[in-house]
């Protein structure tokens, strides 16, 4: 599959049409369609290799998650975001899609707070788990005393 025929079949299955250019795709969906997106990167385009996920807080306009799989084979790369809205902390894991998502989503709740429902294993990775916040907020206090590292 190119790059051009992963295009032409996100259109046809989701309605969506990706950004990007060349082999570099960009992919928009609304939180209840993340995981059909997900769904379709791996199983139609063939993306079998989980690159990374992660965050971004834009404050007043919510948390967008971000993830990108690869189809090594073909040449093509496909970043999927779904922008979870204000308020909003749960979307869908891609841990049964993809093993590599398990650590990167206990980062994801971590450092964000959110929660990926339907993951195996949801809890702190990078702070020890009496923690209070999440650091990679912008709300989060960064003058708040906190005890010393070990």
């Amino acid at each position: 599959m190119t790059s051009e025929q992963a295009r032409a079949a996100i259109q046809d299955r989701l309605g969506v049409t990706p950004g990007g250019e060349g082999a570099a795709l960009t992919v928009t969906v609304p939180p209840e369609r993340w995981l059909d997106l997900a769904r379709t990167a791996r199983t139609t385009l063939g993306c079998a290799y989980f690159n990374f996920s992660t965050a971004v807080d834009w404050k007043d306009e919510g948390l967008e998650v971000v993830a990108r799989v690869e189809n090594l084979d073909a040449g093509f790369a496909v970043t999927m975001k779904t922008r979870l809205g204000p308020g909003v902390t749960t979307c869908g894991s891609l841990t049964s899609l993809w093993r590599g998502a398990l650590w990167m989503e206990r980062e994801g709740y971590d450092m964000f707070g959110i929660r990926y429902e339907g993951h195996p294993d949801l809890r702190r990775i990078l702070l020890p788990q009496d923690w209070e916040g999440h650091p990679l907020l912008k709300s989060y206090a960064v003058d708040t005393p906190h005890p010393p590292y070990r």
